[in-house]
């Protein structure tokens, strides 16, 4: 199965933008100072400095507490501490992913105020401090129900086919990503936002002739109400087949000028036109199949179950190792989903260009959502390799004027307010 993985992910990511059978690349970016002015820059690096720290210690805090509980003691221990009068096993397993899920986040929990308030304090977070509070709750709550499941699963499928389990684990793991990825807008999206059709009017028609045009099945536009937790500004696709949507946020209905959310839909129906979500759900579901099938050779190593003090991978102590190992592959995982992510968002970027022929006012756009939305104009490498899921503004707007530069047209004009 790593091999289909490897084949998929070679076959299917969009390494150039521009198509296989045309040569370029995307451009080198201008100066920043040629199209940002100084004192967008300098609110870039601001923001960016007051959020960072925390994101950055939050996550590491968060990996390390699952991995000091899977590769030690202490999480079989802290299991030990909650079982002993529990007889059945499901409910032994339930209430260790409970303890170790819980004790996660609460480690994290100081770092994850630190980063709400900062960005309180910025004016980009925009719900109270009970209304964050819910949503972290709620968000547990579904991580815990999600995580739980998961490994009931694998712990019932140990319990009956103790050396052939990962056959079963893997294909069932693979299932669930597909099932999860069709019913995630429906089941999980309205948890967090309230979804309405967008007002039938001049814009939204143009948008769904757009769609037409482009040969995208839309039956409606949605309008996500993102305004009561935040100002930043979005849009987005989700789902496949029947539970495929275009969600656009109310503040970006708010802030934009129609052009702006034509050309922003542009880039969303892109991701639509190439099956962008139905490619990442199969290569997601392949990944986590081969995921599983290298946690079950993990879990028969025996210095590895010695570490974390179990006895076997049916011993429900077994829980927080379990996690521990899936919170690592999942961070060593993550340099290759974002640079995979990038690509497919240079291309849906192309394909926006290719629809709307404006490049001048999509390289417009996309400056005005980064100066908006308080963007990382020159990020890390270690940042943007960690945590960037797009090619940074300077990136987007070089690739159209690349465009512009093939079609033949003038160069977009430097944009730095002067």
């Amino acid at each position: 199965m790593s091999v289909c993985l490897v084949l998929l992910i070679l076959l299917t990511t969009p390494w150039n933008p521009w198509g296989r059978h045309v040569a370029g690349a995307f451009g080198s970016p201008a100066p920043l100072t040629e199209d940002f002015a100084p004192a967008e820059i300098a609110s870039s690096v601001a923001f960016q400095q007051v959020v960072r720290m925390p994101i950055y210690v939050a996550s590491g805090v968060g990996l390390l507490a699952a991995l000091w509980l899977g590769f030690t003691r202490a999480g079989a221990r802290l299991s030990a501490r909650i079982l002993p009068r529990v007889r059945r096993w499901w409910a032994r397993v339930l209430l260790g992913t409970f303890a170790v899920t819980l004790a996660v986040r609460i480690a994290v929990l100081p770092f994850d105020l630190w980063l709400e308030l900062a960005r309180r304090r910025s004016g980009v977070s925009t719900q109270s401090l009970a209304g964050w509070a819910a949503d972290l709750a709620m968000t547990y709550a579904v991580t815990f129900l999600v995580t739980a499941t998961l490994v009931l699963i694998m712990m019932a499928l140990i319990r009956r086919y103790p050396r052939r389990w990962w056959m079963a684990g893997s294909a069932i793991a693979a299932l669930l990503v597909v099932v999860g990825s069709s019913i995630y807008p429906v089941l999980i999206e309205p948890i967090y936002n309230q979804f309405t059709p967008m007002q039938a009017g001049q814009l939204r028609s143009s948008l769904l002739q757009l769609a037409q045009r482009d040969r995208v099945p839309v039956d409606d536009v949605l309008v996500a109400d993102a305004s009561r937790r935040t100002t930043r500004l979005n849009a987005y696709v989700s789902g496949f087949g029947p539970t495929r949507r275009i969600v656009v946020y109310d503040t970006l209905l708010a802030e934009a000028t129609p052009a702006q959310i034509r050309l922003i839909v542009a880039h969303e129906l892109g991701h639509a036109k190439h099956g962008d979500v139905l490619r990442g759900t199969v290569v997601g579901a392949v990944g986590v199949g081969a995921a599983v099938i290298a946690l079950a050779l993990l879990l028969d190593t025996a210095w590895i179950r010695r570490r974390a003090g179990v006895t076997s991978a049916a011993d429900p102590r077994v829980v927080a190792l379990v996690l521990a190992l899936t919170a690592l592959g999942v961070q060593a995982s993550m340099p290759l989903q974002n640079m995979i992510s990038r690509r497919v968002e240079a291309r849906a970027d192309v394909h926006a260009l290719d629809l709307s022929h404006d490049p001048t006012g999509y390289a417009q756009t996309q400056r005005w959502l980064a100066v908006v939305n308080r963007s990382d104009l020159t990020p890390a490498p270690v940042w943007f390799a960690l945590f960037s899921t797009h090619p940074t503004a300077p990136q987007r707007i070089a690739l159209a004027r690349s465009w512009s530069h093939r079609q033949g047209l003038p160069r977009i004009p430097a944009m730095a307010a002067r």
